[in-house]
């Protein structure tokens, strides 16, 4: 190459923007190794500080049905029918706290979310007493105590996964005065009872303790359970309840492998989420668990699921024949279609009910993508004239 070449390659080399050059290699202190990792740009990093649920429902009232059993219901709204909602298994009234702040925005309503028996805030004499019958005899004594010095109006029960299948039991007993519709999330019998059998391997490998909420948000959402980080943030306090002893070295070590291992798992999958550190090693902050007793409050989950296991089938079997045999018009939001067991495909290709497939969600729908979900019960509450469409909402093309 002629030294004018040369000259001229290197004069505009020099001249480029240094964002198109390649990074200088530096030497990280303390290492013999030399790095560029400390020119890329940083991860970016996401809050997973807890939400107050004052953001988003307007109050909340202790509901005493008798004098052992009160239940704690999250109120929204003035006027027009009433959404009752029910949430799924080891949740709480919190995880529809997103989706009922956009509904009321769409449809003239009240919402009114309960925590069932042994879930949340609610307090009863005998919480292990999850039968379908005892959780729907449930539902329809918080609705007549509220409503005992007015008259009733007009119910939508909607239901999630477990909160699902007793709204169709309340519904077929009757139990729920003034019913005026069904609506039901992502709960179908004959799936719903082919997962029951690995439903106990599923629950024994969740951590059983937390040393703190943003750990148990940050778990929530990385493991998939919940996809949506700001319903997440509001939610998962539903979940747990303080421990009365502080995190001890004997399990700290096994849960924070569990979590690192679930985690890393999801990092690796999504990727672009995990901070690097300057020797290229992964740092997962909810592993962090410090094997030192810890000074901070600990959490475990509010509900023993895997002492209910006497009541799963309960809940679930014949829920088909029972939905469809329901004779208010009734929804199904489901996050896929192959969900559908045969009854099901039957009775919707007989126009028996009104279905909506919501992709890309995972089981908890109404909470990892509110919108579509308001915006369908919205849609179906106008449509069936049973609410009144606020100004500014407009009806989305047929889904349902």
């Amino acid at each position: 190459m002629s030294s004018l070449h040369k000259n001229t390659l290197l004069k505009n080399t020099s001249s480029l923007p240094s964002r198109m050059l390649p990074p200088t290699a530096t030497k990280v202190p303390g290492s013999s190794t030399t790095s560029s990792t400390q020119n890329l740009p940083k991860s970016r990093v996401r809050d997973f500080t807890p939400l107050p649920w004052s953001n988003y429902f307007e109050t909340y009232e202790d509901v005493a049905v008798d004098d052992d059993n009160v239940f704690r219901v999250y109120k929204m709204g003035e006027a027009g029918p009433v959404v009752m909602l029910l949430h799924g298994g080891g949740f709480s009234a919190l995880t529809w706290a997103l989706m009922s702040t956009i509904l009321v925005k769409q449809v003239k309503c009240r919402v009114i979310a309960m925590d069932m028996r042994g879930h949340g805030d609610t307090k009863t004499v005998d919480e292990s007493n999850m039968s379908a019958d005892t959780l729907a005899s449930d539902v329809g004594k918080v609705v007549q105590t509220l409503f005992k010095d007015e008259e009733v109006p007009p119910i939508i029960l909607v239901g999630h996964s477990m909160g699902g299948a007793i709204a169709v039991h309340a519904a077929n007993k009757n139990l729920v005065p003034n019913l005026r519709s069904l609506v039901v999330i992502d709960v179908v019998e004959g799936s719903a009872l082919e997962a029951l059998h690995s439903m106990q391997s599923f629950l024994r490998g969740r951590p059983s303790r937390f040393k703190s909420l943003q750990y148990a948000i940050e778990y929530m959402v990385k493991s998939g359970q919940i996809r949506n980080i700001e319903s997440a943030r509001v939610s998962t306090q539903g979940h747990l309840i303080k421990c009365e002893d502080h995190i001890t070295n004997d399990n700290s070590s096994q849960e924070c492998s569990r979590l690192s291992n679930a985690i890393i798992e999801e990092e690796e999958e999504v990727g672009g989420t995990t901070e690097v550190e300057s020797n290229g090693s992964k740092r997962m902050k909810t592993a962090e668990c410090s094997t030192e007793k810890s000074q901070d409050t600990a959490y475990t989950w509010r509900v023993n699921l895997e002492s209910t296991e006497q009541f799963w089938k309960g809940w679930f079997q014949g829920l088909s024949d029972l939905f469809l045999s329901c004779s208010v018009p009734k929804l199904l939001l489901l996050a896929g279609v192959d969900r559908l067991d045969r009854a099901l495909t039957v009775g919707q290709m007989q126009g028996k009910f009104q279905m909506l497939i919501l992709p890309q969600c995972g089981h908890a729908v109404h909470e990892d993508q509110p919108q579509k979900v308001a915006d369908a019960l919205a849609t179906f509450l106008t449509r069936h004239k049973m609410a009144e469409s606020l100004s500014g909402f407009e009806r989305p093309s047929p889904c349902c």
